[in-house]
């Protein structure tokens, strides 16, 4: 749809190099689209990215963003002025489009590539295969799965458990990326199928520890803790109708996830008393913990197409951010020590995404959110209340809005420590709007 904006933003002075109307439309719409459908972790850089490059190729745009949409408003060096809308489901599962936009945008906000050749590389992006095979895709999301068994019970029944859930997990996943009517439903079948296995087979005996408990790090993948932490950032940051139209979704999730647990709790005929969260005795070493870490980082790369040239920022800055937590939190308490470790990542983060061939700010931050797990507390809170213990039910709830404001936070001043580099903060940005 094509039609004269009511409030045109200030054209820029005429350049003889500047790209014509249509064919600068034509590039910030695919643009806008991609950098949409890859805003899982928050739409708020969408804006700058599109004025930035709008004002490289000599014209000037403005945006009304909500997560899965954008009103475009481009006008031309020669003052012409086209709107576009634009739609976006966000997710986050080709990181490696995320990982080869930021030079694209980086020349064309330096001049450096004229409309036509970033509208070809641009397409070249977009047209791009995955870079691994369905069988590295279900493997990462098995090795993405383990490395947080740990984190749930440190026992190796716990391990053993979750490799055989989260196969069948990364099974369905796989095959939802093929069969787009499953992708629909794809977490309430992924969830009443792991209750049901978990059920049946594993969570016979009581020492085992609770059944959700098992069940966790094999949904860990599809529980929307990244989507919460990025919903809080996004309020913190004063992006309220993002914020809180992505915190919905987040919520919506969850509470898909949990009734796939009691489907299965009701296919099984069991008791929903017995979703309480029992805890078995640690059996595992301390170097298995530690190694966790490497697992789970291996299997984010895997699962989210992050290029493999990034594994070792990516695994440093799990590492920083688990130690910064878990020395925080001995130190001055949970809700602290995740604040802290927020702080850190997005600063450190920041720090590491500086310069064309370095890892996209996105790619470093995402392990970061899924190590504070702020998703887990959210699935148990629901599926304890479910099971009848409304205390305890509430007390995981509470807690999670709490730790997910804190990495909320936490990220803000972070990103306000240490702000990105480049020719334009968002604050600084007249020509974009959000829907704030």
């Amino acid at each position: 749809m094509s039609a004269v904006a009511a409030a045109r933003p200030s054209a820029p002075d005429p350049d003889p190099a500047s790209a014509p109307i249509d064919d600068l439309t034509a590039f910030l719409v695919r643009l806008t689209g991609l950098l949409l459908r890859s805003s899982g972790e928050g739409a708020h850089l969408i804006g700058v990215a599109v004025t930035d490059s709008a004002r490289g190729l000599g014209g000037d745009a403005s945006l009304l963003l909500v997560p899965e949409a954008a009103t475009l408003t481009v006008v031309a060096a020669d003052g012409r002025t086209r709107t576009e809308t634009v739609h976006g489901f966000p997710e986050v599962f080709r990181l490696d489009r995320v990982a080869a936009l930021k030079p694209l945008l980086a020349d064309v906000r330096a001049g450096r590539a004229d409309v036509a050749e970033a509208g070809r590389r641009l397409a070249r992006i977009e047209r791009a295969p995955a870079p691994y095979p369905w069988w590295l895709t279900f493997l990462g999301i098995v090795l993405f799965s383990l490395g947080f068994a740990p984190l749930m019970q440190p026992t190796w029944y716990e391990v053993g458990t979750t490799a055989a859930l989260a196969s069948i997990a990364a099974a369905l996943a796989v095959a939802a990326d093929r069969v787009p009517r499953l992708a629909r439903v794809l977490p309430l079948v992924v969830s009443t199928t792991v209750s049901i296995v978990t059920l049946g087979f594993f969570a016979g005996d009581p020492a085992h520890g609770g059944p959700v408990l098992l069940m966790l790090p094999a949904l860990f993948f599809f529980v929307p803790g990244d989507y919460l932490s990025a919903a809080a950032a996004e309020l913190a940051a004063g992006l309220v109708t993002t914020g809180a139209i992505r915190l919905v979704y987040a919520v919506f999730l969850l509470v898909q996830l949990c009734v796939g647990v009691l489907l299965g709790v009701y296919v099984t005929g069991t008791s929903t008393r017995a979703l309480f969260d029992v805890a078995a005795a640690s059996d595992l070493p301390r170097w298995a913990l530690f190694l966790a870490w490497t697992v789970f980082t291996a299997g984010t790369v895997l699962a989210f197409a992050v290029p493999l040239r990034f594994f070792w920022p990516v695994l440093l800055l799990v590492y920083v951010t688990v130690g910064v937590q878990s020395l925080a939190t001995g130190l001055v308490g949970e809700v602290a020590g995740t604040f802290f470790a927020a702080v850190v990542l997005a600063a450190a983060a920041t720090v590491l995404s500086r310069g064309a061939g370095r890892p996209p700010r996105l790619i470093l931050v995402l392990p970061g959110f899924f190590t504070l797990t702020v998703g887990s507390l959210g699935m148990r809170g629901l599926t304890t209340l479910a099971g009848g213990y409304v205390v305890e039910g509430f007390t995981d709830l509470l807690n999670m809005l709490v730790i997910v404001t804190a990495i909320a936070v936490g990220m803000v001043v972070g990103a306000t420590l240490v702000p990105e580099s480049g020719p334009r903060r968002a604050a600084a940005s007249p020509g974009t709007r959000s829907a704030a």
